[in-house]
This record gives C-alpha cells, structure tokens and sequence, in this order.
C-alpha cells in the first residue's frame, strides 16, 4: 500500500508538524517551492444503521458501519480504531456543519501524517480511543526552522513548561486544542491524546479554517491552516485521494 510507504518517510520530519497556533502561522518554517494541490474528492462512510438517537448523542466510534470499518481498515491498513474516528467525524460534520463537506479521507491524510494514525514510536489506540504512550512533538523554542511559542498550558497537555509542544495523534499546540477542543467520545471531557476527541477537533478547526473544504480554495485555507507547508498539503493531498479510491469490481 502506497500509504504504508509514505507515512513510515513522514516519521523522520512528523513531530515538526503540527495543528496551527488559531492565528494562521505554521509553526514550522518549510521553503514553499509547489503550488498547493486541488482538493481531493471528500469521502463519506457507510453510517450504521440509524437508532433513536440523534447522531450527536452517539460517540463517534459507534457512527460508522462495522462492515465498512472492517473492509476499508482492510483496503487502507490504517488501524480500525484510528478509522472509526475519522469516519465519524465526517459523518458528524455531515450533520452539524454539512456546508463543509469534510470527507474521513481528508482526516485519514492528515491522521497519516502526523501521527502514523496515533502508532508514531509503537504507540497504539486502545479500544476507548486513548493513544498512548502519548505522542509529543518537540518543543517549539525557535530554533532553526522552528517558530518559539512560549508555554500556554502550563505544560498540562505537553509536559513542559518552558515551550509549547503539538500533542496527540492530530497534533494540536495547546493554544489551538484551547480554542477547538471537541468531545467526541461523549465521556464529558476533551482529550488530545484521545483518538475521537481528536478527530472530531481537526475536522472542527478545518472546517471553520476553510468553509466549504470540498472545493480547491477551501480545502487549501483549511490546510494552510493546519500547516502552511505546500508539500504538507501535498502529502495529505495524495494520501487522502489514495485512501479515497473505490475498490474495483472484478
């Protein structure tokens, strides 16, 4: 699988990524020699079968249809708890904000990315979405190629009180998971280091970054905000339309 090769290269540069500040500069600075990419086609999952409950009171692991979950966990070898959080972001926000558009595959890219889909250095997503041991990018003290922000949080969220750190398997900085923080797992509290909570934050911070993330304009002010690394959006783009692709009939 392509993506399986691309995001073990990722491992060498991934904790100098990260979710953006909320202010719109990367905290990384990458030489910007390509033209950002077109938007990739935005997938939805097959949901689960509908119960009572709206999809807002259903955490987003349940949302997702179980078959669709084993066989597309099968096609994209992306982990199937990871996956349960992706699809259902997507199809929350298909709900809540469907004038975004958001596809899982766009979340999947970026979940590659940054974290390995949370597996970065052996770590793993248990069955309740907690990522551990947690994965913690380096500290953003300004040097070479590294923007300097200051501690935020106390180091509450990344162990360290001198700099800011992007933690979690989406990469967040503390400052962003502040202003976007979702819960999506409904256990009361929002987590970085939880896969669901995490998902669902990303999908959130993109989706008001660049509206309508179907089309090419939207999807590159929602990276940019993400990242503002050209080739990021290019990774991500790539990564996204080949989890996207449609299995073939034979």
């Amino acid at each position: 699988m392509r993506a399986r090769t691309w995001t073990a290269a990722f491992a060498a540069v991934l904790l100098l990524t990260g979710c953006g500040s909320g202010e719109g500069p990367s905290e990384v600075e990458w030489p910007q020699e390509l033209e950002y990419p077109p938007a990739p086609q935005q997938q939805l999952p097959q949901a689960a079968p509908a119960g009572r409950e709206p999809t807002a009171e259903v955490p987003l692991a349940d949302l997702a249809h179980t078959g669709w979950l084993r066989n597309t966990a099968a096609r994209t070898e992306i982990p199937r708890r990871a996956l349960a959080a992706y699809a259902g972001a997507a199809l929350r926000l298909a709900q809540t904000e469907p004038e975004c558009g958001i596809g899982w595959n766009t979340l999947a890219g970026i979940g590659a990315v940054e974290s390995i889909h949370g597996t970065y250095l052996g770590a793993q997503a248990d069955a309740e979405g907690m990522v551990s041991p947690s994965i913690i990018g380096i500290p953003l003290d300004g040097s070479e190629g590294v923007k300097a922000i200051a501690d935020t949080d106390d180091g509450e969220l990344d162990e360290d009180r001198e700099w800011d750190r992007a933690v979690g398997p989406m990469q967040f900085i503390p400052t962003t998971w502040a202003d976007y923080a979702e819960d999506g797992n409904l256990d009361g509290e929002a987590d970085p280091h939880q896969i669901d909570d995490a998902a669902l934050s990303a999908a959130h911070y993109l989706c008001e970054s660049g509206g309508d993330v179907s089309t090419d304009d939207g999807w590159t002010a929602a990276l940019s905000a993400y990242n503002q690394s050209v080739s990021y959006a290019h990774d991500v783009a790539d990564l996204a339309g080949s989890y996207g692709e449609q299995p073939q009939p034979s």
